[in-house]
């Protein structure tokens, strides 16, 4: 083991983050035997239909592997002195979801290091995977940098960029990040607290904000083009899903539709038809969009389970040539 990595591992490191990806890059801090004194995640929510308190994947881990575990209300005057007490050397910080004041960036001597899921001054903000996605980007990647007040503006230590497959969604591409930003992340430190990196300013002119996701947003609009309608399937796979609204012949009532996994043509046949129009064709079940089809492979009606395209279809046969909005 080179001085380097003695010096790194002596290092009084505090960790603060929530979502899944955070918990594997504190999972390879913890393999390269850094000594993480304290971690700090967001207080437990209800979740699901029953709203259980379950505690996130960094608290999980964290309970596992003995690291005291801080999941502070706001970060206050009081809990930024209880920080101080604790006298870090350096703070990471990986998708942790509150903003932190400067009293509390000052502490530690080699500041707070942020693992950001962009290549900023890109996609500034908390969602730049989704966005990414929503884009319809072929590339984005891991960026280091040291946290200052602003959002996503402090300098950058180090950048890697990650090629985005056609075929990628939010979960997919997570786990591709959270892995080369772990890595990422273990080259940096020591060069960092050795100070063979000088930190580099991010050109504002070029930066760019994320969207903040929200439920409704998941709502198919079908005057957009089928690969717009895949991208926005491809970004919020996990959360919140794309949906649109079925009126039921039948019974007159309108219902809500999630649309669990399609896929895109370009086009089939010269056919005039309506925007959200529903047919069939060579046994796929399709939706005319501005440029270009959705086929629907699974689908899920509100209140019932997810089913296969042709399942759906023969118990609802009036759904074929109805216009979803």
């Amino acid at each position: 083991m080179n001085n380097n990595k003695n010096k790194a591992i002596e290092l009084k490191i505090i960790f603060a983050g929530t979502s899944p990806l955070a918990k594997d890059i504190l999972e390879e801090l913890v393999k390269n035997e850094y000594n993480i004194i304290a971690a700090m995640t967001q207080p437990d929510k209800k979740v699901g239909r029953k709203q259980e308190i379950i505690p996130n994947t960094v608290k999980t881990f964290c309970q596992e592997k003995n690291i005291d575990i801080l999941q502070p209300e706001k970060i206050d005057a009081e809990f930024v002195q209880k920080i101080k007490d604790l006298k870090p050397d350096l703070v990471i910080v990986a998708a942790y979801g509150k903003i932190l004041p400067q009293a509390f960036l000052d502490i530690p001597g080699f500041g707070c290091i942020n693992v950001h899921t962009s290549l900023l001054p890109k996609l500034r903000g908390p969602s730049p995977i989704q966005n990414a996605l929503l884009l319809g980007k072929t590339k984005t990647g891991v960026t280091i940098m040291l946290m200052d007040a602003g959002v996503d503006t402090g300098d950058v230590l180090t950048r890697f960029e990650v090629k985005i497959d056609s075929n990628d969604t939010t979960p997919t591409l997570s786990e591709k990040l959270s892995r080369h930003g772990a890595e990422l992340l273990i080259k940096t430190i020591p060069l960092w607290i050795n100070k063979q990196i000088e930190p580099e300013k991010q050109n504002n002119s070029h930066a760019t904000l994320c969207q903040l996701i929200e439920k409704n947003d998941g709502k198919i609009l079908w005057n957009e083009t089928a690969q717009e309608i895949y991208n926005k399937f491809r970004a919020f796979y996990s959360w919140p899903g794309i949906f649109c609204f079925w009126s039921d012949g039948e019974k007159g009532s309108i219902k809500r539709i999630k649309l669990t996994d399609i896929s895109i043509e370009e086009s089939l046949g010269s056919e005039k038809r309506h925007l959200g129009e529903v047919f069939k064709s060579n046994e796929s079940l399709c939706v005319q969009t501005a440029s270009g089809i959705i086929v629907i492979k699974k689908l899920q009606l509100e209140g019932k389970s997810e089913m296969d395209a042709l399942s759906f279809t023969n118990g609802y046969p009036n759904f074929i040539g109805s216009i979803l909005k």
